[in-house]
This record gives structure tokens, sequence and C-alpha cells, in this order.
């Protein structure tokens, strides 16, 4: 068996992406020529590295069990070995010994016990003693019936005290058909249809508007999806690019898919699949990409350090921004020509179609910055960052409105509310949701700066929140395989899902009766909140 430095280049690369850690993946990807192996990223499974770290790991705690007779260890391996202990031979042989120790212990313990055994009732007590139905036994009986239930499409409880909160198995949906991580979804605003993007090189189109209809009773379906396949040119032919999609958008009416990729192309789709135009002029990865509310243009964001207006019709760049000083992380339009951009620089500038420098630059975060959002009327930008704080910002000051200090670690994402002016509910109190990787989601109003509601039922990082077009839900999803649905106005969970993977993206669609989920094991879920 051989090793070579090109798979494990392509494994840690792979596991970057999967911690969400994509701009240390990119570099690394640059730095060890990711792009020019042979590896098909496709048939790489989800967490392959830590799988195989795993299984080396059980390989070494086997060698430990065993000792130089041949005799194995029957209970359970002391208190475990760690990762770093695995590597270091003082450890190991330290380990060894001291199993060897309880080997021959229990050798003599056996033929003690041989030598005493006369009668029914001391077999009966000696059976109690033994190892086999000492507790442990029953322990891992309910792991393994824990794992099959967690594998199986089947939603579960979170709380097992809110049995009624549960999203029941005919009113969910399992979509398959993507070869790897599904790092987005995004509801058609018009019609029940909805996009996904993957590792797999490809984006689907998926019409749930009949698949709601016909679900299987396994909830699991493979079929009413159109496949955007991404390719690239190789001499006079188009082959797979091999890279991800990893952001997407519909315009306004619902006519045209915009679609971006690490090959450094956006891409426009019609619904029926056909591909309408290719925009390339990005050198490198395209992380985020946004049309305008009037759909006449498109905002992409890369790790080229610009952005850049496209004209949708045409598909020539009307203006490229190179004002950042490292890649470019998130876009955000504030009317049809002005947008915010931000960057690992730290920076967050405003900028404007026909103007060669920003209108605005804020400076105040100490670290990248992961998100910025407009707020419906435009007038004030959030933003959030790796240095744990959540920022307000307004166009009539250079400083921060707010700067909201809560969380414990990284902030991945934010969403305002759709309430106060410019929304569709007018008079709703404005809000803000925050996900962290703290695996906690919070709500805070604007007037003070207070967070309203802490909500905690997540046990992993949060990647993704959304509200509902009403605004009085909130939808949110984590790498711990959940989507959870919380009541804005009580903080309270209200409906929970959990699926085969740990949840990238959630989104609503535009009656907000159902919400799409994307998961790391390829696999997109759609959950019906009709009653």
């Amino acid at each position: 068996m051989s090793i070579t430095s090109d798979e494990v280049n392509f494994l840690v690369y792979r596991y970057l992406q999967e911690s969400g850690f994509q701009h240390s993946a990119f570099m690394f990807g640059l730095e060890s020529h990711i792009s020019q192996s042979n590896i098909n990223g496709a048939l790489v499974p989800p967490a392959a590295l830590i799988s195989i770290i795993q299984k080396g790991l059980q390989y070494v705690e086997a060698e430990i069990s065993i000792n130089p007779d041949g005799l194995v260890y029957e209970g359970r391996f002391t208190e475990g070995l760690s990762l770093v202990d695995a590597v270091m031979p003082d450890v190991v042989l330290a380990k060894q010994q001291q199993l060897n120790e309880k080997i021959l212990a229990e050798k003599q313990k056996k033929e003690k016990l041989e030598k005493i055994i006369t009668t029914p009732i001391l077999t009966a007590t000696i059976k109690q003693e033994s190892p086999q139905t000492n507790g442990q036994h029953n322990v891992i009986v309910t792991n393994v019936t824990s794992t099959t239930q967690n594998e199986s499409s089947e939603p579960m409880e979170v709380d097992v005290n809110h049995s009624d909160i549960t999203v029941s198995l005919n009113k969910s949906t399992v979509l398959r058909g993507h070869d790897s991580e599904v790092f987005i979804c995004a509801w058609n605003p018009v019609q029940d249809l909805l996009a996904s993007g993957s590792g797999d090189s490809t984006a689907r189109i998926w019409n749930m508007k009949e698949e709601m209809a016909n679900c299987s009773p396994s909830g699991a379906l493979n079929r009413q999806q159109l496949v955007l396949r991404h390719c690239i040119k190789d001499g006079n032919q188009e082959v797979p690019s091999n890279k991800d999609v990893t952001s997407l958008d519909w315009n306004c009416d619902g006519t045209l898919l915009a679609t971006g990729s690490y090959d450094g192309y956006a891409r426009l789709w019609a619904t029926n699949g056909r591909l309408e135009n290719v925009l390339g002029q990005h050198k490198g990865p395209i992380f985020a990409l946004k049309w305008n509310k009037k759909g006449n243009y498109i905002l992409s964001a890369g790790v080229d350090k610009t952005t850049i207006i496209w004209d949708a019709t045409t598909g020539e760049a009307k203006q490229q921004f190179p004002f950042h000083q490292a890649p470019a992380l998130d876009v955000d339009w504030q009317n049809n020509t002005c947008f915010a951009s931000c960057s690992t620089d730290m920076s967050i500038h405003v900028c404007r179609l026909g103007l060669d420098r920003p209108v605005k630059t804020f400076d105040g975060h100490s670290n990248e910055v992961n998100a910025i959002k407009w707020d419906p009327s435009g007038s004030l930008l959030a933003s959030c960052s790796d240095d744990m704080t959540l920022k307000v910002w307004s166009m009539n000051q250079d400083s921060f409105v707010h700067d909201l200090r809560a969380h414990s670690k990284e902030i991945y994402t934010i969403k305002w509310s759709p309430a106060g002016p410019g929304s569709n509910n007018p008079n709703q109190n404005l809000m803000l949701a925050s996900a962290s990787f703290d695996s906690t989601v919070r709500l805070w109003e604007l007037e003070k700066g207070a967070c309203l509601h802490t909500l905690t039922k997540h046990h992993e990082p949060v990647y993704s929140v959304a509200f509902s077009p009403d605004g009085r839900l909130l939808a949110s999803g984590s790498f711990d395989k959940c989507v959870h649905i919380w009541s804005t106005q009580t903080g309270k969970l209200v409906h929970s899902y959990e699926g085969t993977g740990g949840i990238f993206e959630v989104c609503w669609n535009s009656s907000g009766n159902k919400v799409g989920a994307s998961a790391s094991d390829g696999t997109v879920c759609v959950l019906d909140l009709r009653k």
C-alpha cells in the first residue's frame, strides 16, 4: 500500500472545507496544487480524513490490547487513546505494559475462579461479576441503536419533552442526487423550485410543486431534478470543472439562477436548466454572488480581492472594484447601484457603480469579516466577524452604531428580519439574528442593541439562519444535523428535524410554509410546515 502526498493534501483540503475553514482551505489548496492533481473529489465521501484517522487509532488500540503471547484484554480499553498519544512511542508502550498486567491478572483470576466454582449458586454469582453484564454491554447496545436511528432519514426529537414539535416523516422530504456536500440552497421567489449547489461541481433545481404531493413513504427521493453541470473548456472539449459550487441566487422574477464556483466563473441558468451565460473575469474562486432588486445587475466577490458588477443581459463586467487587500468574502446590495463588501482584511467598503473609490469604508473589526447584510430600508449595515463581535453601521457616521458582544466564538452569518420600513411587514419591530460557532443563535433588537433571546438547542457550530417571510419564525441549521425553527416573539422552539448530515444552509420558500436545508452528506431536505 502506498500513500501519495497528493492524496494526503486532498484529504486535508477537504477536511478544512467541511470544517468551515473555506479561506484556509483555498490557500492550502493553492499552495499544494490541488487543482493539478487527478483526484476526482466527487468520489471522496464526506469526513474521509477523520474516518481514516479513527480507523488508524482503533488499529493502534487493537495492537495495544494484544500481548506478546497473543492474549487479548477482554475488558474495555482503559480510558481511551488520544490522537496525539497514538503517535508517541513512550505513551503507547506504557499503555501496552498496563494492559499486559491486566491480561495477566485476568488470566490468574479466571484460573482461580475455575477452581472454586462448585455449585450453580456460585456460578450465578460469578456471572453477575462478569464484564459482559456489568452495565457496559447495555451502554454499547444503546449507542448502536442510537447510531442506527441517526443514520436513517427519519426526523428525531431534540428534546424528548417536546415530541409535539418534531417534524413528522410524512412532512419531510429528503432529496438525493448530489455526490458531495451541498453548501447552499435557495428557493425560487415565484414558484416552489429549490436550487442547491454542491462540491460535486453541479447545481440542481428540484421541482417541489410535484414532489411534495408524490413523496414516497420513506421520504427519500431521487427524481424531478435538473442537473446544472459546471464545465470548463479543455481544448475543444468541455469537461467537468471538479470545483465546488458555493454560491447561488435567483433573480427577482425567478426566471434566472446565478451560480458562483471555485473555478472562478459565474453562470446564469434558466429554470429549464439551460445555460444562458458564463461570466468570467475573476482570477480565482468566487465566494459570494447576489442579484440586485431590479434584476439587471449581478454582484460577485472573489479570492482575487475584487468585487465585480456584471450586466445580466450581456454578461459584460460593468466595473471591477479592486479595493480590498485580501480575499473578498461577502457582498450585499444597498440599492440597485450601491453595495457593500467585506474581506479577510477586516475592512468593509461601500461602493457605487461608476465611482472609482469607495463611498465609505468601515474599520473596527479585529479579524476576518465573514458576512454583511443591509436592513430592509438600506439605512443600517450589519457585519459579523471571527473576532466574535456583531457590529451595526450607518452611512451617517464613521464608527459603528452598535458593537454587540455576547458570542464566545466566531460569528459565521447574520440575517435581518423582514420588518420595518422597506419590508412587507412595516409595523413589526426590526430584529437581527446571528449564528455562531459557539452553537448558539441570538436575536437582537436594534433600538438599544440588546439581546432579546439566546437560542441554545444546537450542539455544534451554527452555519445558517433564515427568517420566515412574515418574520414570525426563524430557522437555524447546525453541524449537529438539526434544523430548528423558533418563534421570534418568545424564543421558543416550535419545530425540529434531525437529518443525516451537518447543515450548511437553511432557507424559506416565498409562501413561508416550506424550509429547505442543504447538508454535508450530499442530501437536501425539505420540511413542509403546513398543518
